[in-house]
């Protein structure tokens, strides 16, 4: 199974935008969230998910800053994965802000793969963070084996800590190109 990842520029940027309600849905369930009057995961009156991909276009627009990926499986967009740098991280040089795969493509190795090959298209200093409650379980034990197979033998620190008022588990770690 082809996985590939690729930066995305603004001729591109509908197939995450197209992704993005489906992982909003996903984190609903660990999140405990609600959609909003409208139908659409936000917590203020965003009516429409056109409304919410104008919001979402600054991935688009800082492309020194802001590097948003798509994930493809045999050329079919799969997922996605949105790198920050300063200033919006926590203090190291990578944040992955946003990581998702769909659902027919887990389980296989798919984003395994994808989070690796992102990685080591930015070396430095990298945090990586996922919901620490006991509704995550998943995702902590995907992101704990991704890291032990991913950073092995250097070291890679864990530990949970309160970010914008979230309970989060957060990975950090040094990645280098290979």
């Amino acid at each position: 199974m082809k996985v590939t990842v690729e930066l995305t520029d603004a001729s591109a940027k509908f197939m995450i935008n197209n992704l993005y309600p489906l992982y909003l849905h996903d984190l609903s369930e660990i999140w405990e969230w609600k959609p909003n009057r409208y139908g659409v995961f936000e917590d203020d009156d965003t009516r429409t998910l056109y409304d919410q991909n104008r919001v979402f276009d600054i991935w688009w627009e800082k492309p020194s800053v802001l590097f948003p990926y798509l994930i493809r499986v045999e050329g079919i967009p799969a997922g996605f994965a949105l790198v920050a740098t300063p200033p919006y991280t926590f203090g190291s040089e990578f944040y992955m802000n946003e990581f998702f795969v769909m659902k027919p493509f887990r389980g296989k190795h798919v984003a395994e793969n994808a989070a690796s090959q992102v990685f080591r298209k930015h070396a430095g200093s990298w945090e990586v963070q996922t919901n620490a409650t006991d509704r995550n379980k998943r995702a902590q034990a995907f992101w704990r084996k991704t890291m032990h197979n991913y950073v092995s033998p250097s070291p890679m620190q864990e530990f949970v800590a309160t970010r914008d008022d979230k309970e989060m588990l957060i990975f950090q770690f040094v990645s280098s190109r290979v």
